[in-house]
């Protein structure tokens, strides 16, 4: 099953994450996957560190931008709209399928979308993520329950790059961001690009499921 859920805040997107999770759990449903946008807030991980967000509350609030704390891993890291987010509900009880091949796995899905654009992208040794000439441009953090995993992957397509300068991104304080459009010097067509995303992760991961359920479906 393919959610495409388009702009949703990440609350509301999690709550459905958590309910796919408990159905595959339970063996309810397949393997499924949600991709989507967020209307901008920041998210910090399980150990992530609240002194990586550099803005004073007083002026998130003013601009109602939200801090929330949740359960993946990775430290703090912004979701806004022209970022595509893929969440895999997955399970992982294969043993040839551990969390560290999975990380990778969700790495190489967005080094293989960058290539479709031209763009040459690698992994840093000792980090998460997927950088540019030493930018980063893809986020990786995941969460997994009783083997059944959540949270997932972040690109930069056309999002606004200036909120990352309101914390040390990943935990990191010397780390510069990038985004597909900005590489490129023109926008990116946001439909294109998520069906680009969704072929490599569903290839490397191994889903055969072709419908794609909208939002409306979902929500209703």
């Amino acid at each position: 099953m393919i959610l495409d859920l388009g702009l949703i805040d990440y609350e509301e997107c999690y709550r459905i994450q958590k309910d796919l999770v408990r159905k595959r759990r339970l063996g309810e449903i397949e393997d499924s996957l949600i991709i989507a946008e967020h209307n901008e807030v920041f998210t910090i991980g399980r150990v992530g560190d609240e002194n990586n967000v550099l803005v004073p509350n007083d002026m998130l609030f003013a601009g109602s931008l939200k801090v929330l704390r949740v359960d993946r891993g990775g430290d703090v890291t912004f979701h806004g709209p022209g970022q595509i987010v893929a969440y895999p509900v997955i399970s992982l009880k294969d043993p040839a399928r551990d969390l560290h091949s999975y990380l990778r796995d969700l790495e190489e899905a967005a080094i293989r979308f960058l290539g479709d654009y031209a763009v040459c992208a690698e992994r840093i040794k000792g980090k998460t993520g997927v950088w540019v000439s030493g930018r980063k441009i893809a986020s990786v953090g995941i969460g997994a329950s009783n083997w059944v995993t959540f949270h997932g992957l972040s690109v930069n397509v056309n999002c606004d790059l200036s909120f990352f300068s309101m914390i040390n991104p990943c935990g990191m304080d010397d780390v510069e961001m990038a985004s597909l459009a900005r590489i490129k010097g023109q926008p990116i067509k946001m439909d294109e690009a998520k069906r680009r995303l969704l072929t490599h992760l569903k290839d490397i991961l191994g889903l055969d499921e072709n419908r794609t359920i909208d939002r409306e479906a979902v929500l209703a």
